[in-house]
């Protein structure tokens, strides 16, 4: 049985104005993952969220539930992909956190890297370069992404 990703990157663009601690720097849907998603990528999903983790993978965030301040996109996309009842797994991860990731980390056989399963050369990259094309710290630190995968089957 195969498992269904969709999702969201959301940013915070008023926190680029007026800070991240601001009423009005509120969690934006940016890109729907499914525009992005050319297949499923297990050993990424396993990497990043602990998601068919049969790779031995230390996930970078497992089970951190729904984001209690998602945008009104993502709450729509969850409820459109069935909510609760259907969505498993539900993470999500920030951009600052992958910058602070140790990419040559390996799975529990020590055979796999993280980079080999979620790194620059793979499917996952293309989501981090559409949504920060600068790709540089002090663009992350000035606009907040995260990626909050939804996942069913």
């Amino acid at each position: 049985m195969s498992t269904d990703v969709s999702g969201m990157i959301e940013c915070r663009p008023g926190a680029r104005l007026w800070g991240p601690d601001d009423e009005d720097s509120v969690w934006e849907a940016a890109i729907d993952l499914f525009l992005l998603n050319r297949g499923n990528a297990y050993d990424g999903l396993a990497c990043l969220f602990g998601i068919r983790n049969s790779y031995g993978f230390r996930p970078l965030a497992e089970d951190r539930g729904f984001p209690v301040d998602a945008s009104d996109g993502l709450r729509g996309e969850f409820a459109g992909y069935g909510g609760p009842h259907d969505v498993h797994g539900t993470t999500w991860l920030t951009w600052a956190e992958l910058d602070t990731t140790d990419w040559q980390e390996t799975n529990s056989s020590g055979t796999r890297t993280r980079a080999s399963a979620a790194g620059d050369d793979t499917d996952w990259a293309r989501l981090e370069r559409h949504a920060h094309p600068q790709r540089s710290p002090r663009s992350r630190e000035r606009t907040p992404c995260r990626l909050v995968p939804l996942t069913r089957g």
